[in-house]
């Protein structure tokens, strides 16, 4: 009986081991996405760089009327005041955004040489050169970015400006006669 209690405690002793055995004992960890000594390596296609440039150029062509938008704005606050609406949060943040672009028009000016010059694309946007037109977008989304820190979020404020006056100030609903 012991003999068999014996040997039961042992295989089961050796089943457990075996059991343990097959755990990976070593913890495997992967680099973090910010490891500086493994950076991420970022592979543009040039279908993807195609892509960024007619972004680019979409955006830069909307910021180029950013003169008609607040022509456009200011007609609609003055209509508005004049029907005794209270304008003033929008007529100041259309204010701030047209002073902060004002300041940003040298910077938007500065990135016209970058879209003339297209270089590593063609005139149709298609990529000829894929280290130029990397060069190009690289600098294309450093103008952009020295514009949206020109602009101080600005354009967000306004945004949300527009927004607190329409939920203040509803359209009045439609009526349809019969």
């Amino acid at each position: 009986m012991i003999k068999l209690f014996f040997r039961k405690t042992l295989l089961l002793a050796l089943m457990a081991a075996l059991g343990v055995a097959g755990l990976p004992l070593v913890r495997a960890s992967a680099a973090g996405a910010n490891d500086p000594d493994n950076p991420p390596q970022v592979v543009l296609t040039n279908e993807r760089l195609e892509t960024i440039w007619a972004r680019q150029l979409r955006t830069y062509e909307h910021m180029g009327k950013t003169e008609d938008f607040i022509e456009k704005a200011q007609r609609l606050i003055d209509r508005a005041g004049a029907n005794g609406k209270d304008v003033s949060d929008v007529q100041a943040a259309l204010d701030a955004f047209a002073a902060a672009a004002r300041e940003a028009r040298p910077i938007y000016e500065s990135a016209h040489g970058i879209v003339n010059s297209h270089q590593g694309f063609d005139a149709n946007g298609k990529v000829t050169d894929p280290e130029k037109a990397r060069e190009t977008v690289r600098a294309m989304g450093e103008k952009m970015k020295e514009i949206r820190d020109a602009m101080g979020g600005t354009g967000l404020a306004l945004r949300e400006a527009i927004r607190a006056f329409r939920e203040a100030n509803p359209r009045p609903e439609r009526t349809t006669t019969p």
